[in-house]
């Protein structure tokens, strides 16, 4: 008994010791925080949800300048480095005249695009119209008054979808169900195409390139498609138009849009133009280009 007594004293008095030794051994295993885990419906919550109608939405995820042209694609080229490689093909400025283009994206919309008709009219400008091709399915009227006023179309695709997100075949059918909607009110397949959101893969600029169309782009962004208001749309375009330049707008958006600030903004940004000497026109005579095919 006696022995038992006193091994059993050591063997805590040896504990005592260890834990003296070794504080944070104990305390660690305490402490060492169990990883979370997420049930698959709380994992499939926490996925941001997208955007309920593409086809229809204003502006892009990556329609600021000054970051467009260093995103990279999934094909890898950024479109700084698509832009260089094929010069020919995709533009976002022309000539360094004293002239320049006014684009407007994802029309027709009978909400806005019938006052930017009235105030181009209004001021006897040209410019082009990038049209979504189920939206002029739905709102052929407003694409034929394009026409008849004098202005460019160009393809910005069926729906509105990301292209470098496409398969190939779907990308083609995109470009050519809008255009076929177009030849029908226009009279003519367009040469142009804007991609939506401004992305592109090189495999897709290829296949455009093979087979007659310019990509064009921009290098003016008004960020009308946030919703601002007048001054700020005026002055994003005013602070960084020059010669040459290609401005982006929107004669068109999703529900709940505001482009009323695009609207308001566009009488000032063409008076203040023509008196520092610029003449407004076409993409297709900026560039130099036939408008069709």
């Amino acid at each position: 008994m006696y022995f038992q007594r006193r091994g059993q004293k050591l063997l805590v008095i040896l504990g005592t010791i260890i834990t003296m030794l070794f504080p944070t051994y104990s305390s660690e295993v305490a402490s060492a925080p169990v990883q979370s885990q997420k049930t698959p419906q709380e994992q499939t919550q926490s996925v941001p949800a997208s955007d309920e109608d593409t086809a229809i939405s204003a502006g892009s995820a990556a329609t600021n300048s000054s970051t467009l042209n260093n995103t990279k694609n999934t094909k890898g080229l950024t479109l700084s480095q698509l832009l260089h490689k094929y010069p020919e093909t995709f533009k976002t400025s022309g000539p360094r005249n004293k002239v320049i283009a006014l684009t407007f994206d994802d029309v027709p919309d009978p909400r806005f695009t019938p006052q930017l008709l009235n105030i181009l009219k209004k001021y006897n400008v040209k410019a082009t119209f990038f049209v979504v091709g189920s939206r002029a399915k739905k709102h052929p009227a407003l694409v034929k008054r394009m026409i008849r006023e004098g202005h460019a179309i160009g393809n910005h695709s069926y729906n509105h979808p990301q292209f470098v997100k496409l398969a190939m075949n779907d990308f083609q059918s995109q470009i050519i169900k809008t255009e076929d909607i177009i030849q029908t009110l226009a009279g003519y397949k367009p040469r142009l195409i804007r991609p939506p959101y401004g992305d592109i893969s090189e495999q897709q600029l290829k296949w455009a390139k093979s087979h007659g169309y310019t990509l064009v782009n921009w290098n003016v962004d008004s960020l009308d498609w946030k919703g601002l208001s007048k001054n700020q749309v005026r002055n994003n375009i005013l602070a960084h138009i020059g010669r040459g330049a290609i401005i982006l707008q929107h004669g068109g958006g999703g529900p709940g849009s505001h482009l009323q600030g695009t609207i308001q903004a566009l009488p000032e940004v063409i008076t203040i133009m023509r008196k520092r000497g610029y003449t407004f026109v076409t993409v297709p005579q900026l560039l130099q280009v036939s408008k069709s095919k």
